[in-house]
């Protein structure tokens, strides 16, 4: 009967201890399996930084090719400026000057054919609506002709380097004209 106490005991140890060790195993799968989840999830985050990453420098190359020109272009623009004030100060019936003007005017329009083979769009607004994200007044002026707030005169060009603005066109806004108040005499 000891013999069967012992062997009841040796039993129920055996049992107790598969039982620890298979809690334990049990406890050790899921530690690995939250480890496992978590350097899943940190791979994926990896991945993720790295595409956007990428993507971003891509588009700062994008950026770089697109706008490389701007600063010179913007250097550009006074010479185009002085262009076209030459050609609208001079007088086109003047046979003296007949050939330096039509010079003037060839060399302007090369200029200008360049300037569009790289993307940069003239902004003259002369007639149109006021666009303050491409306009710059200069001025406001009364005018019963045209609607309020549109440009009626272009001081100075705009310019578009790959429709961003390099440089807005300086412009005379209309505004409506102020009412006529009645003079004294018409008052008496």
């Amino acid at each position: 009967m000891a013999d069967e106490q012992t062997q009841d005991t040796q039993n129920q140890d055996a049992n107790q201890a598969s039982q620890v060790c298979g809690e334990d195993l049990a406890a050790r799968v899921q530690v690995l399996e939250e480890q496992l989840a978590g350097a899943q999830d940190q791979a994926l985050r990896v991945a993720a930084d790295l595409q956007n990453v990428r993507r971003r420098a891509e588009q700062d190359v994008e950026k770089a090719h697109k706008f490389a020109l701007e600063r010179f272009a913007g250097d550009l623009l006074p010479i185009i400026d002085s262009l076209e004030r030459g050609l609208e100060l001079s007088n086109p019936d003047d046979e003296n000057i007949r050939p330096m003007r039509e010079g003037i005017e060839l060399t302007l329009k090369m200029f200008q054919d360049t300037l569009k083979r790289y993307q940069l769009e003239t902004l003259d607004p002369h007639g149109e609506p006021f666009n303050a994200e491409h306009h710059q007044a200069m001025a406001m002026q009364e005018s019963a002709d045209v609607e309020p707030n549109s440009v009626l005169k272009v001081f100075q060009k705009g310019y578009l380097l790959n429709g961003r603005l390099l440089r807005p066109a300086m412009v005379v806004v209309s505004k409506t004209p102020a009412p006529v108040s009645p003079s004294i005499d018409e008052q008496a």
